[in-house]
């Protein structure tokens, strides 16, 4: 049996809490669960063994190791991310594409036909690239 069940949160280090939170809440619909002025938690998903699913934006300010003092060397300006994905439902993928595009948002699609993913990107304000992405049968 898998120990890993489900996301736990996903955080990123923004130096603009203001906009990252307007993009987050409002362009993406995530539901805000609680903020303060240094740190900001919305819900992706529903709670797997009591613990929701979350997205946090901490502002870059914060000292890396304000939770932990074993990763104190860390250097938060380095990292491996690559892109956040959100999962959407095949019936509101072009309306989702529509409804960025309106935005200002520029969209870029992709098919994953290995997995049968139908996937769009769009680069939150402080480029990060999201991903929002559906199963689809017909992908190819």
């Amino acid at each position: 049996e898998k120990t890993i069940k489900a996301i736990g949160e996903i955080v990123l280090r923004v130096r603009d809490m203001k906009v990252m939170r307007e993009f987050y809440a409002n362009v993406l619909g995530l539901e805000l669960l609680g903020e303060d002025e240094k740190m900001i938690f919305f819900q992706i998903a529903p709670s797997y063994g009591g613990h929701i699913q979350a997205l946090a934006l901490f502002d870059e300010s914060l000292p890396p190791d304000h939770r932990s003092r074993h990763f104190s060397g860390m250097d938060s300006r380095k990292t491996s991310l690559h892109h956040i994905a959100f999962v959407i439902d095949q019936t509101d993928y072009v309306s989702e594409m529509e409804r960025l595009q309106k935005l200002g948002f520029e969209v870029e699609t992709m098919e994953h036909a290995w997995m049968h993913w139908r996937s769009m990107y769009v680069l939150d304000p402080e480029d990060n690239l999201v991903e929002l992405v559906c199963y689809d049968e017909s992908a190819q």
